[in-house]
């Protein structure tokens, strides 16, 4: 799969913001994988992540993969498969830990793990866990990780209303000063 608009993201990002780090970031999370085109086919089908650049040397092949356009504070999934490890299931994410994605609607839940469901790697079913995690399913990835779909669980709204929704995002809240 080739790169979607990593080439105009790159220069967008470049002209929009420079590409000078400032300050320490939050910027990746990598997981080992033993099948880089399987990989990318779930998590581009089946999460909100796009591919926005792959990469290939003697040890293997990998790929960062993350929400389109997400130019302000920018994190990356780096999958990384390296030739000796080709072929076999690697997923380090399990049996509680995993990666959250929150959808807007409590359908777009249903509708992913339908989708799931469909292609064999449906983790948890669709349910209402609490107020504080909401209504969740869990999809496994090739590799056997643990990737945790909700609706309602506030995240995303959480730390906007505490941290300030302005540009930087990086605001300090007088809760946890």
């Amino acid at each position: 799969m080739e790169p979607g608009s990593a080439a105009g993201y790159h220069c967008w990002m470049t002209s929009a913001t420079g590409t000078a780090l400032k300050e320490a970031r939050w910027t990746h999370v990598a997981l080992p994988t033993g099948n880089l085109g399987r990989a990318i086919a779930f998590y581009t089908e089946l999460t909100p992540l796009v591919v926005v650049e792959r990469f290939q040397d003697a040890a293997g092949e990998s790929v960062w993969l993350s929400n389109a356009q997400q130019v302000e504070t920018p994190f990356v999934m780096v999958l990384v498969s390296f030739g000796k490890d080709r072929g076999r299931e690697l997923g380090v994410l399990r049996p509680f830990a995993h990666i959250g994605i929150e959808v807007p609607q409590r359908s777009d839940v249903d509708a992913l793990a339908g989708k799931a469901r469909e292609m064999g790697v449906l983790h948890w079913e669709p349910q209402y866990v609490s107020e504080t995690v909401g209504y969740v399913c869990a999809l496994h990835d090739p590799d056997g990780n643990i990737i945790e779909i909700s609706h309602n669980q506030k995240v995303f709204e959480t730390v906007r209303r505490l941290w300030g929704a302005g540009p930087r995002g990086a605001q300090s809240s007088p809760e946890l000063a």
